[in-house]
């Protein structure tokens, strides 16, 4: 039996291996084994991909199974606990996932080559505001960025706190145990040494600033 572990979910349009750094501090310092989940962000539905998720927590065999999501991978992981109980006990730290819709998902959309880029999975999740709120028996924890430098920015201007691709309001979600800001961009939160080690703090200790 592994020590607690973390599934790492990642983004629209990525792999996993952008996270990397993140998971390498995880390691180091709280001394969490990570696995990610690989999915196809763009081709496959949002049951699909929850339904896969579900299949490889069951199969980690661990006294605690934490899961940190970023971006898009936030929407899965609660896709993912809203479908399907999951038997070991840890928690969630989503890192700048758009939970209440985004704006970024809806300018795409507009666009006819950016609707296919978009994908089933993120326009079923991204493009409406969602009236969500956490009540899933485990703790959550929520870190968004401030730096506007990214995708995001290229196309749209948010006129409030944002990371270059997803608003800070976009990130909040009624019920979380934790949230906060932190300097960085949305590519950021998954290298900044600093995200790490409250990432870390709150899969931990259930709170940040540990």
């Amino acid at each position: 039996m592994d020590a607690a572990v973390v599934v790492y979910v990642h983004g629209l349009w990525m792999i996993g291996a952008e996270a990397w750094p993140l998971r390498r501090r995880l390691w180091r310092d709280r001394g969490y084994r990570s696995y990610v989940f690989h999915y196809a962000s763009v081709r496959a539905p949002m049951a699909q991909i929850a339904a896969a998720l579900y299949a490889q927590i069951e199969r980690i065999d661990a006294p605690q199974v934490h899961l940190l999501g970023h971006s898009l991978g936030g929407a899965v992981i609660i896709h993912c606990l809203a479908h399907h109980r999951m038997t070991q006990p840890g928690r969630v730290v989503l890192l700048g996932a758009p939970l209440m819709g985004s704006r970024t998902a809806r300018f795409l959309d507009s666009r006819p080559l950016g609707r296919r880029l978009l994908g089933q999975a993120a326009a079923a999740q991204l493009l409406h505001p969602q009236a969500r709120r956490w009540e899933l028996p485990r703790e959550l924890g929520i870190i968004a960025g401030t730096l506007p430098f990214g995708f995001g920015q290229l196309l749209l201007k948010f006129g409030e706190d944002n990371d270059g691709t997803v608003a800070v309001s976009e990130t909040r979600l009624p019920g979380a145990a934790a949230v906060m800001t932190m300097p960085v961009s949305h590519m950021g939160l998954l290298w900044s040494a600093a995200v790490a080690r409250e990432a870390g703090s709150f899969l931990e200790h259930g709170c940040f600033g540990r």
